[in-house]
């Protein structure tokens, strides 16, 4: 882990800064906006990836602009086997060493105890407070000391993300600047990107799942489907389909007697 301690902090901007920054790079590609993120923030600044298709791209591209720059993961210890095969082919690839955040045993263990190793599929706030267990708080510790991190948001990739922009206040952690580099690319966009460069990507791509998160939340999606179908899809309402890392929305708190 970079050596942040002495590290001078970034300048704080205002709302408007930030969306004239966006303003300003929304026609401008991927890689610039990156490497003004790595001229301004680093090493306190970090890309987040679930090492799906859109985070390896971006890898590919922090990479080529800093060798040095941070990447950190969520392991929720629920992933599915070829993400993690992912990730050691990207540490190889790259001769990078990713960041690895789990979640706290205790937090899990009484989840568990009082809930149901499968509680996520009882209801929405039991899925959102196995989400906050085994992602939001280890987010949490992995921002630790960043003033800014990135993400693989697009655009299209769901009805919650249609808003989101290339520089922002993160919504959920207003003392951080949040980048989202390719938030304008289409899915065309990422796969081109992709192929020209040789970047691996989770094996699971090739067998319908365009968005892959916890193995028991993921599944393949059909044809004609939303591309997120496939997130806990037994749940009906697609605004409600987000773990929580990237909205802002207090953690949830279910006891013992809430289970049903």
């Amino acid at each position: 882990m970079a050596d942040i301690g002495a590290v001078s902090r970034a300048p704080v901007y205002s709302a408007d800064e930030l969306q004239a920054l966006s303003d300003a790079f929304e026609k401008k590609p991927a890689q610039a906006v990156l490497a003004w993120a790595l001229e301004r923030f680093h090493p306190r600044f970090a890309l987040s990836s679930s090492f799906g298709a859109e985070d390896v791209a971006v890898i590919d591209m922090l990479w080529r602009l800093n060798p040095k720059a941070r990447v950190v993961t969520l392991d929720t210890l629920r992933l599915p086997k070829e993400t993690y095969e992912v990730i050691e082919r990207i540490q190889d690839k790259y001769g990078i060493q990713v960041e690895v955040y789990r979640p706290q045993p205790q937090a899990v263990a009484e989840m568990v105890s009082q809930h149901g190793l499968n509680l996520m599929y009882e209801s929405i706030d039991k899925r959102k407070l196995c989400c906050h267990i085994r992602k939001v708080e280890p987010l949490e510790r992995a921002l630790v000391g960043l003033d800014a991190w990135a993400a693989g948001l697009r655009r299209q990739q769901a009805s919650t993300r249609t808003d989101v922009k290339k520089i922002e206040l993160d919504p959920a952690r207003p003392d951080k600047i949040k980048i989202n580099p390719i938030a304008d690319w289409t899915w065309e966009q990422v796969w081109a990107y992709i192929r020209e460069h040789q970047v691996p990507y989770n094996a699971l791509h090739d067998k319908n799942y365009p968005s892959i998160g916890c193995d028991p939340c993921t599944r393949p999606v059909r044809p004609g489907e939303d591309p997120r179908a496939g997130r806990w899809w037994w749940e009906l309402d697609p605004t409600q389909k987000e773990c929580g890392l990237h909205v802002a929305e207090p953690p949830p708190s279910l006891t013992p007697a809430a289970k049903t």
